[in-house]
């Protein structure tokens, strides 16, 4: 997918809750999952986040619909396509409906090595 160079608005939230559900710490941690979509923005690029320890820095930001999501993106998320990774946002959120249409705020990481 093509980064959009858009202006970005103010966060939503602090980049300390990017990532938060344990299942997904340890994908990140063994380099399964690059990539959170949220609904809002939480971190800008070049920001750091620590998880146990370990450094990962923010290197995009753009926004995108449900709908553009590929099996790509999906295991970009850290799941095998995009069936598995609408049936666990669906069971994290079971009053959410899936809408194509929504947009969400992807934040692509990668490992800091020291």
């Amino acid at each position: 997918m093509e980064k959009r160079n858009e202006k970005l608005p103010e966060k939503t939230c602090s980049i300390e809750r990017l990532v938060t559900v344990p299942e997904d710490v340890e994908k990140v941690l063994k380099g399964e999952k690059t990539a959170t979509r949220r609904n809002g923005v939480y971190a800008y690029p070049g920001e750091i986040m620590v998880l146990k320890g370990e450094e990962f820095k923010v290197e995009a930001l753009y926004s995108q619909t449900l709908g553009e999501m590929t099996d790509e993106h999906a295991r970009q998320e850290g799941h095998p396509n995009l069936e598995s990774y609408k049936q666990s946002i669906l069971a994290l959120h079971p009053k959410m409906p899936w809408v194509p249409k929504m947009s969400v705020w992807v934040h692509e990481f990668s490992s800091v090595q020291k």
